[in-house]
């Protein structure tokens, strides 16, 4: 039989039929008229070519054919199996199950926040469970989201892909910093003095003098010089300490060296960091660790 011609209600009401074994009374169990419940009776004896039903000689209750009979408990066994396949829930033991997540982060999580999540992981989760923590690839991670090369981002809000899911994480707000013994002391920043110093930019890129300031002193008419360009956050604090370049960046990355860098208020408005978790929409994100 081609099971493409049948369709999920002719077998419930099939079902259905052989427990009352009468039409009017398995149409009001499904809360379907009794001539839609005759019509199916009818298209179910044609698909099976089998009466399934016939009718006793007295009152309205019908009885099975031997054919209908084999075919009440396989197909009461099959319901019962597709129901709970659907109401259940993909369970997740972070202690006992095998499984390897794979977690894309931007340079402010890795140099952050990926220390105390790896922590806390280990803590919460048992030896079959694996991690990878990659850096992200602003060209590609919107396709890597897409095709499943990492179940989890951590980055900006600028840095998510369209389409995916997301959830806040922490709010920053950008500082600019300077080595303790700067030239520049410490009176707070003008406008003019700050597009006039030299600027260390953080930037994955290949040459890209420009970081998130610059749409900022473009949309006021200004335009600042930035000196170097160095991949990762990493390196900030120890350029910094040993030439008079500044930095702006989210204060989180630098609050661990106030010893020898100190921050100062920007001279304008900026909108705030905002560190975020994202994740494809056929995922279902749940608190784990």
């Amino acid at each position: 039989m081609d099971l493409s011609r049948i369709d999920l209600n002719l077998l419930v009401s099939l079902d259905t039929l052989l427990a009352e074994l009468n039409v009017t009374k398995a149409a009001s169990r499904l809360h379907i008229s009794q001539p839609a419940m005759s019509a199916q009776l009818s298209r179910l004896r044609e698909l099976m070519g089998d009466p399934l039903l016939v009718p006793i000689q007295k009152g309205r209750s019908m009885t099975p054919t031997a054919r209908a009979l084999a075919l009440r408990g396989p197909l009461r066994s099959a319901l019962k199996t597709l129901g709970s396949v659907i109401q259940s829930e993909l369970g997740f033991n972070p202690w006992s199950d095998k499984r390897v997540f794979r977690i894309a982060a931007c340079d402010t999580a890795l140099s952050t926040i990926c220390e105390p999540l790896i922590a806390s992981i280990t803590k919460h989760a048992g030896s079959q469970i694996q991690v990878s923590i990659n850096a992200v690839d602003p060209e590609l991670i919107g396709r890597q989201m897409e095709e499943g090369g990492f179940d989890l981002l951590i980055d900006s809000s600028r840095g998510i892909p369209p389409g995916m899911k997301y959830t806040a994480l922490g709010t920053d707000q950008f500082v600019m910093a300077q080595r303790k013994g700067h030239p520049r002391g410490h009176k707070p920043l003008t406008l003019d003095g700050y597009c006039e110093l030299n600027h260390l930019v953080v930037s994955p890129e290949r040459e890209s003098f420009k970081g998130y300031m610059d749409d900022y002193l473009r949309s006021a008419g200004m335009s600042r010089r930035i000196y170097l360009t160095v991949p990762t956050a990493g390196m900030v604090p120890g350029v910094l300490m040993l030439t008079d370049l500044v930095c702006t960046m989210p204060r989180m990355l630098i609050q661990s060296r106030h010893e020898a860098i100190e921050t100062f208020e920007l001279p304008f408005e900026s909108e705030p960091f905002q560190l975020m978790l994202a994740w494809h929409p056929r995922e279902t994100l749940k608190k784990t660790f």
